[in-house]
């Protein structure tokens, strides 16, 4: 991948705005606190399209308010 572009992970400031905790958003989804810390901090280097599709369902929101492309300057 060229260097001057970056995936950015945006869960974190989701969950702020709807005031969700990581707890909260596990049992919510059902999915495992390392699944959700994963995208929380950017470190996944896979995304898995089911795990994205209960977390905007979960959180009432669209993919790219979780992940965004952004070009670096």
């Amino acid at each position: 991948m060229d260097s001057t572009h970056n995936i950015v992970f945006c869960l974190k400031d989701v969950m702020e705005k709807n005031h969700m905790s990581k707890s909260r958003l596990c049992r919510i989804t059902g999915l495992r606190f390392e699944t959700i810390q994963g995208y929380y901090l950017g470190t996944i280097s896979r995304i898995d399209l089911y795990v994205l599709s209960l977390l905007c369902e979960a959180l009432n929101c669209n993919v790219e308010d979780i992940i965004q492309y952004k070009k670096k300057n």
